[in-house]
């Protein structure tokens, strides 16, 4: 048998930190059943765990809501992947979203993209006034804008979202993290959309990254979940695992073991996903029914530029569209298709496209004749052929 050499695969025999994200996401970390050595990462669904005969705690845990071994296995996949300190996983992304929020203290000041999911926007809306906490808006990606917001020493969290629903603006998140920093201003980036396959918010300077993990990390739509990931300990990260403890916002551990199952083809999804909303969207914006398209994939989008340095290997699976008509012929067009379904939530298997105005409220500025769409792993010709058929008429 002929040795390899250096340069072959497999010559070498790499420790964990060497390993590729792609096969540490394949492998769920390489995490074997210690006692049956299965390759399923195993599902643990007690609620409590038993101290031993000196009253001490083996293994750390004594109860799920802060301690459930499944979570626990998800949790150190997303932080590996991501480059972080520490992720907590929540029973959902809305609640992963505003844990930060709750870590805020009365009189905090928060800035805070004006598109960004409307989810945010509406608990801002409704809660932030009763629990003391001062906000302000400022346009997508609007770096000047954002510096001028700022009141020093009053100005705790920024809170991003890039790629940003539903129109995709993207945000510099280096450029933002540098003024963020130097007024002793924490990032919070929304990064679902682009997940640690496409990019890694914390290399840019993000303090805080979030994902709705029902979305392209479960990637299945069959998991309510969310996720936060801290670029290193602090105070303010102890004060938001202190409010998941408290409010119960705990992931349970089915959810937990689905969520692991979904990462494991994290990878191919996304990149799939990706290469077919590019080719999706070049033909969409090439047709004489799409009023416009956003996608920073294309290279006429406002984002294009800074997507192609904080993004590698795609630009995700989402996109919109705007058709002449206004409200009306948008859902017109949406009820022709076929292939796509008329669903909201993103980031699954199937690709599924929505009026978007519908399922917002009225404090977003989303278009009323926009169609959003999340591009799954089909044939892309398929999804290309019906968008043919629905805007044909």
């Amino acid at each position: 048998m002929n040795e390899l050499s250096p340069d072959e695969p497999g010559a070498d025999e790499p420790g964990l930190d060497e390993l590729g994200p792609e096969t540490l996401a394949a492998q769920a970390l390489g995490q074997e059943d210690p006692v049956a050595g299965d390759l399923v990462p195993p599902i643990h669904v007690a609620t409590t765990f038993a101290r031993g005969e000196d009253y001490s705690l083996p293994d750390g845990r004594s109860y799920i809501r802060d301690h459930g071994a499944t979570q626990a296995q998800v949790e150190a996949l997303l932080c590996q992947l991501e480059g972080g300190f520490e992720a907590l996983s929540f029973s959902s992304g809305l609640a992963a979203c505003t844990a930060p929020f709750h870590a805020l203290h009365h009189g905090d000041h928060v800035l805070v993209s004006d598109t960004i999911y409307h989810g945010v926007l509406s608990w801002l809306e409704a809660f932030a006034a009763a629990r003391g906490i001062d906000y302000d808006l400022f346009p997508a990606g609007d770096l000047v804008a954002f510096g001028a917001a700022i009141r020093p020493g009053v100005t705790r969290l920024v809170w991003l979202e890039t790629p940003a629903n539903p129109v995709w603006t993207v945000t510099d998140i280096a450029a933002f993290s540098g003024v963020a920093h130097q007024n002793d201003v924490l990032v919070a980036v929304d990064s679902t959309c682009a997940t640690p396959v496409l990019s890694r918010p914390v290399e840019y300077g993000a303090d805080i990254v979030c994902h709705s993990a029902t979305k392209y990390l479960n990637g299945h739509s069959d998991v309510l979940a969310g996720m936060l990931v801290a670029a290193r300990d602090s105070a303010f990260w102890q004060r938001i695992r202190a409010h998941r403890l408290l409010a119960g916002s705990v992931l349970g551990s089915m959810e937990a073991w689905l969520l692991m199952r979904g990462m494991r083809t994290l990878f191919l999804r996304v990149r799939q996903q990706s290469a077919s909303a590019l080719a999706l969207a070049e033909f969409l914006a090439a047709h004489p029914a799409v009023e416009k398209v956003h996608y920073p994939g294309l290279s006429t989008d406002p984002g294009h530029a800074v997507a192609s340095r904080q993004m590698s290997g795609g630009y995700g699976g989402m996109l919109s569209l705007l058709v002449p008509g206004g409200r009306e012929e948008a859902i017109a067009v949406a009820c022709r298709a076929r292939v796509f379904k008329r669903a909201t939530s993103l980031g699954g298997v199937e690709s599924v496209l929505e009026h978007r105005k519908t399922s917002e409220s009225d404090i977003t500025s989303t278009p009323e004749n926009l169609i959003r769409v999340s591009v799954g792993i089909e044939r892309v010709g398929d999804l290309i052929g019906d968008f043919k058929r629905m805007l044909a008429g």
